[in-house]
C-alpha cells in the first residue's frame, strides 16, 4: 500500500513551483533589487498595522516607475495571480495583509509631489506621499491638506484614498472623499484609468467616490489631485472635563444641536487620558471620567464667538473644568495627547487591537458604558478614544498576543463592539476599513442581496478578482457559518483568502 502524501509537504512543493513561475514572470520586467521572494526579504511585509494577523505573500515587488507598475498587472493578469497594493503598511483592518499565493505591489518609491497650485489651491501628488508631507509642501503658500489622521507623520495618500481616512479635524473639513478632485491609476489588467477630474465637473458618472474607501479592490491608485485649504488665521481649542460619562456625550450632541461645526471635536475616556498623560504631558485632567477637546479656527472674530457659544454649552451640560489655549503652542499641547494615543497605549500593553465603528452622536454614553460591561465581560481593559463630532469611535482593547486565549477574548470583544455599534443604528466602521478584520461583522450589518451587489461592483472592475481578493466583502458561506457559529472560538479564520 502506498503511503499518503505529505500535505503540508505537497503544499510547500506547489507553492515553491508557481513562486518560481510568477519570479520567471515578473524578473525581466523590474530591476533585480525590485523583487523579493526569500524569507528574511518578505517578512516585513507579512502585516500591516493589525500585527495580530499575518501572512507570507508569495514575493514582493517594488515598482519604481509606472510602466512597471503596468507591466506587473499584465503579467500578474495573464497567470491569475492574485496582487495586493501597499502604502506605508500604518492600515488597522488587515486591508494590506498579502495573499499567500499573491503579489504584494509596495508603491512606497511613488513618493514625489507633482505640483502645487496655489492659485487652484490643489496638490498633484503620487501615491506615496506622506499626508502631513502636503501640507508640509503647501504652507510657504498659506495653504494645507486638511484630513489629519492620526498617523499623518507616516500615513500615505494612496492609503488615505484606499480607506477613506478622517481624521481629527474631519468633522469641519471632511473625510478625504470630500478632499480629492481625481484619481489617477491602474485597473487589474495593467490598464490606465482615471476617476474625477480637476475641473468642476466630470463626464460620464461620478465614480470618484466608489474609488475612494474601496481599500484597493478596484484598481490601484498611483496619483492623487487633493484640495487644499487656506490655513486660518487663529484657532483655539477648549479642553472640557466632565464626571460622567454620560455628560460628556450628551455636550457633544448639545454642541451639534446648537448649530455650531467646530473644527474638532474629541473625546477621551479616563483610562486613556491617563495613558496619553503619562506619556506627553499635555495637562489632562487626571479625575475627569471623560474629556473634550473642542476647537475652533477662522479669523479672530469669529474664533472668538465660537469658543465663547461652545464654553456656554459646555457650562451647561455639566462641564466640571473649562481651559482655553492661551496661544498656539498650548492648542498644539492639548492636541498632542490625542494624536498620541495609540503609542500611548502601546506603552502600558503588550499588544492592542483598535477598533473602528460608528455610531450616532446620541447614543456616545451608551456605547461607552456598554464597553465597559464588555471589559468585565471578557476580561480585558479597553481605553476609549474617538472622533465624538462624527460618531467615530476607536476604542483601543488591551491584550497579550501571546496569549492564545486573551487574543480570542480580544476578537470576541471586538466583535461585540461592532455588532452593538449596529444594533444602535450605526456602522461597523468608519474610517479604518474592513480588511480582513472585520468581515464577520459585515454579516451582521448587511444581508446577502446587499453583499451580492457589493460583490457585482468588483466583479464589474475587476473580473477575475485579483486586486486584494478575500477583503471587505465576506462570502455568504462565511456569513452562514458565522450565524451558526457566532462566538465559537477561531471564527476569524479568513475562508475568502483561500479561495485564491
Amino acid at each position: 500500500m502506498n503511503a499518503p502524501l505529505d500535505t503540508p509537504l505537497l503544499e510547500r512543493a506547489e507553492r515553491s513551483a508557481r513562486q518560481a513561475e510568477v519570479v520567471a514572470a515578473l524578473a525581466p520586467l523590474l530591476p533585480a533589487h525590485a523583487l523579493l521572494w526569500h524569507g528574511e526579504d518578505t517578512t516585513p511585509y507579512e502585516c500591516d498595522g493589525l500585527t495580530a494577523y499575518r501572512q507570507s505573500p508569495l514575493l514582493v515587488v517594488l515598482p519604481e516607475t509606472e510602466a512597471q507598475v503596468a507591466a506587473v498587472l499584465k503579467a500578474c493578469h495573464a497567470l491569475a495571480v492574485p496582487v495586493v497594493a501597499r502604502g506605508a503598511g500604518t492600515g488597522l483592518s488587515g486591508g494590506a495583509m498579502p495573499n499567500a499565493r499573491g503579489v504584494t505591489l509596495s508603491l512606497a518609491k511613488f513618493n514625489r509631489i507633482v505640483q502645487i497650485d496655489p492659485l487652484a489651491r490643489t496638490a498633484t501628488v503620487q501615491c506615496g506621499v506622506r499626508n502631513l508631507a502636503i501640507s508640509e509642501a503647501a504652507a510657504p503658500h498659506g495653504l494645507y491638506y486638511a484630513p489629519d489622521p492620526s498617523s499623518q507623520i507616516a500615513c500615505t495618500i494612496g492609503g488615505n484614498v484606499a480607506e477613506n481616512s478622517g481624521g481629527v479635524h474631519c468633522l469641519k473639513y471632511g473625510l478625504t472623499l470630500h478632499n480629492v478632485l481625481r484619481v489617477r491609476g491602474f485597473t487589474a489588467e495593467g490598464e490606465a484609468v482615471t476617476f474625477g477630474s480637476e475641473a468642476l465637473d466630470t463626464p460620464g458618472l461620478d465614480l470618484l467616490p466608489l474609488i475612494v474607501g474601496s481599500e484597493g479592490m478596484l484598481a490601484v491608485t498611483l496619483e492623487v489631485t487633493v484640495k487644499l485649504v487656506p490655513r486660518p488665521q487663529l484657532a483655539r481649542c477648549i479642553m472640557a472635563s466632565f464626571d460622567d460619562i454620560r455628560k460628556a456625550g450628551d455636550a457633544v450632541a448639545a454642541i451639534i444641536a446648537a448649530g455650531i461645526i467646530p473644527a474638532g471635536l474629541e473625546m477621551m475616556d479616563k483610562p486613556m487620558t491617563a495613558a496619553v498623560e503619562d506619556f506627553v504631558h499635555a495637562g489632562y485632567d487626571l479625575e475627569a471620567a471623560a474629556i473634550l477637546l473642542c476647537e475652533s479656527d477662522g479669523t479672530p472674530e469669529e474664533v472668538a464667538e465660537e469658543i465663547e457659544r461652545m464654553l456656554d454649552v459646555l457650562s451647561g451640560c455639566g462641564a466640571t473644568r473649562l481651559e482655553v489655549s492661551k496661544d498656539e503652542q498650548q492648542r498644539l499641547t492639548f492636541w498632542s495627547g490625542r494624536k498620541n494615543a495609540f503609542p500611548a497605549s502601546g506603552r502600558i500593553s503588550p499588544d492592542y487591537m483598535c477598533m473602528d465603528s460608528t455610531i450616532p452622536r446620541k447614543r456616545l454614553a451608551d456605547i461607552l458604558l456598554a464597553i465597559a460591561d464588555m471589559e468585565v465581560k471578557y476580561g480585558l481593559k479597553c481605553c476609549n478614544v474617538f472622533h465624538a463630532g462624527d460618531g467615530n469611535l476607536h476604542p483601543l482593547i488591551l491584550f497579550d498576543a501571546n496569549d492564545p486565549d486573551q487574543m480570542h477574548r480580544c476578537e470576541l470583544f471586538g466583535a461585540d463592539i461592532l455588532e452593538t455599534s449596529v444594533a444602535m443604528g450605526g456602522t461597523v466602521t468608519g474610517e479604518h476599513g474592513v480588511g480582513v478584520e472585520k468581515l464577520s461583522s459585515m454579516c451582521v450589518q448587511f444581508a446577502p442581496g446587499e453583499l451580492e451587489q457589493m460583490a457585482a461592483v468588483k466583479r464589474a472592475f475587476d473580473a477575475g478578482e485579483r486586486l486584494n481578493p478575500g477583503k471587505v466583502i465576506p462570502t455568504l458561506q462565511r456569513c452562514a457559518e458565522y450565524g451558526k457559529m457566532h462566538v465559537k472560538k477561531g471564527w476569524l479564520a479568513f475562508p475568502e483568502l483561500e479561495r485564491f
